[in-house]
């Protein structure tokens, strides 16, 4: 059985990093997926490909997966610098600006 572990990014509709700091063990769907002629649905035999366990650390899930004898395959996360601008979100709203703002 295989599973790889990863850190969630943060989805398009978030700008903050809400539930990106825990660590996610997923199994790998080794039979592949069917699709349903009537309906047009994907659906698979594997039901082990529908489990993610969440754990607070990288460690902790690296053990749970040698404990339980799971091939586990880990991705780090590719981390940004953040964007700080000097005024922050206040410099838009600055009644001392110099020159016309315009977008």
């Amino acid at each position: 059985m295989r599973a790889r572990i990863y850190q969630p990014t943060k989805t398009a509709m978030q700008s903050g990093t809400a539930k990106t700091k825990n660590w996610v063990l997923e199994y790998v769907n080794d039979t592949g997926r069917d699709v349903d002629p009537l309906m047009g649905w994907t659906s698979s035999a594997d039901t082990q490909a529908q489990v993610k366990l969440s754990f607070d650390s990288k460690e902790a899930a690296l053990d749970y997966a040698k404990d339980n004898g799971i091939e586990a395959t880990v991705t780090d996360p590719k981390t940004r610098k953040p964007v700080i601008r000097q005024g922050g979100y206040g410099e838009n709203f600055a009644t001392n600006r110099r020159g016309v703002w315009t977008h």
